[in-house]
């Protein structure tokens, strides 16, 4: 069974994707471990990557060049200023060489040393090769980026059903809904209660408390550098920032604040008619992913396309549903948004390259909706059939960005997979578990059913859809 921690699920990187940016970044460090332990690091000569897939088709949109070489340069996508990351890329390019993790001078030319290959490694679509050249012998290594940030070596025997094995110590492992359902029943606790009692296992609560609090300051400080930056989107498609007007149009200028949180504080003294709940929310969906496309610091949630989905259902209950809500609340929902998504990454996948878009702001919608349930008071099966109805409608969702950027049309799905969220929540509280006819096992099995069906032209690849319906030029 496979074991995964709400911080495997909710990860702080850098945009604008968790596939194709967040994940070749890590496969470079590991590779360089990899390197050390072989003690090959101090011995190569020469370096080469190689992508393929919908790493190579979509991997310029997606930065991925660029996550390589600072992944290379031993840059943590956690902690790295994001406005140097221009400065290390250009350093490289123009110096045709690259500090290897920051220790010894190695020469690369960023044309030809990253081979961008059309073709797909028989396990998943994001894969790469790692070569380093010793005394003209080659030694190579192959990594896959399998969707939110996730990144494995080797192919499993059972490789048919797409699925990572991991070792799970937890006391409670939850391998479906009705499993996560039979805990909550036998310990008396809401779904976040089993999952803190699972992640408490790994980590004492301090560090937790911690870890969570670091996760929703990203979210928020995220949030409010999109609402307060101006102008249009790096990538050739001249995307203006829509976050920046529509917070100007929407905030009381009448209440000043200086910090993301007194900027929260202020929001709560703001018009709440349905009209304005509705641009609050597409805000800061929009916010959020607007500052992933400019490769900004962002949480994957389940991933860097779907990002704005969480952060933005949780600032609406934070500033219009409960004006009280404290980091306890925030603590439920991201529990229980990590838990419902690592049920969707068990039994489908998180991976648009593998399922298309169902896979991003699908999942993220039911994330989102199962958190916003039970803080709103719903029960352990009302949570889930949250989760199940903001999925029910994502089913089937292509993947098909404009010139592979994460700008068109992503950065607007993250504002309806919030909508839908808040709208599965409020269905679901309304409803008797009892008389539901599609349960959340269910709907996850057949998100998967659809992703296998689906053609590849609509999974990442920019070879079908508005991908060539709407080209460069058009814009």
């Amino acid at each position: 069974m496979e074991c995964i921690s709400v911080f495997d699920m909710l990860k702080i990187g850098v945009g604008p994707s968790s596939s194709h940016t967040l994940g070749p970044w890590r496969a470079a460090e590991r590779w360089i471990k990899k390197l050390k332990e072989t003690k090959r690091f101090d011995k190569l000569e020469h370096i080469q990557v190689d992508l393929y897939g919908s790493l190579s088709l979509t991997g310029k949109g997606h930065a991925t060049d660029l996550a390589v070489m600072l992944g290379l340069s031993g840059a943590d996508p956690e902690h790295i200023p994001v406005d140097t990351i221009d400065v290390i890329i250009s350093s490289i390019k123009n110096s045709n060489s690259l500090m290897l993790n920051n220790e010894r001078k190695v020469a690369f030319d960023a044309k030809a040393d990253i081979v961008f290959n059309k073709k797909f490694l028989p396990f998943h679509s994001n894969g790469m090769i790692f070569t380093a050249t010793i005394n003209g012998r080659h030694y190579k290594e192959t990594y896959y980026s399998i969707g939110g940030g996730f990144v494995v070596q080797e192919e499993r025997k059972i490789s048919k059903m797409n699925k990572i094995i991991f070792y799970c110590t937890f006391p409670y492992p939850v391998e479906n809904g009705v499993k996560l359902l039979e805990f909550c029943k036998q310990l008396n606790l809401p779904v976040s209660g089993v999952v803190l009692e699972n992640e408490k296992s790994i980590r004492d609560e301090a560090t937790i408390d911690f870890e969570l609090e670091r996760i929703w300051n990203t979210m928020l400080e995220c949030m409010y550098v999109g609402c307060h930056t101006e102008g249009h989107l790096p990538g050739g498609l001249n995307v203006r920032r829509r976050a920046f007007d529509m917070h100007k149009n929407l905030i009381n200028n009448d209440v000043p604040y200086e910090t993301p949180l007194e900027w929260l504080e202020s929001i709560r003294n703001n018009e709440v008619k349905f009209r304005q709940i509705l641009k609050w929310v597409s805000c800061f969906a929009l916010s959020v992913n607007e500052v992933n496309a400019s490769l900004g610091r962002v949480v994957t949630a389940p991933t860097n396309g779907s990002a704005g989905v969480i952060p933005a259902v949780l600032m609406y209950y934070m500033t219009i549903e409960n004006h009280e809500a404290t980091f306890e609340h925030v603590k439920k929902f991201l529990l229980v948004a990590g838990e419902i998504g690592s049920i969707f990454k068990k039994g489908a996948t998180i991976s648009a390259a593998m399922g298309g878009c169902q896979a991003e702001i699908g999942v993220s919608s039911a994330m989102a909706a199962a958190a916003l349930t039970e803080l709103l008071g719903g029960t352990p099966e009302q949570v889930l059939v949250a989760a199940e109805i903001a999925m029910e409608h994502h089913l089937g969702l292509t993947c098909d960005p404009i010139g592979g950027l994460v700008q068109i049309p992503c950065i607007e799905r993250n504002s309806m997979g919030a909508i839908k969220a808040i709208n599965a929540a409020e269905l679901a509280l309304d409803t008797d578990p009892k008389n539901v006819k599609v349960p959340l096992d269910k709907v996850v099995q057949t998100m998967w059913e659809t992703a296998k069906d689906m053609s590849s032209k609509y999974k990442e690849t920019s070879e079908g859809g508005l991908a060539v319906g709407v080209h460069l030029s058009d814009c």
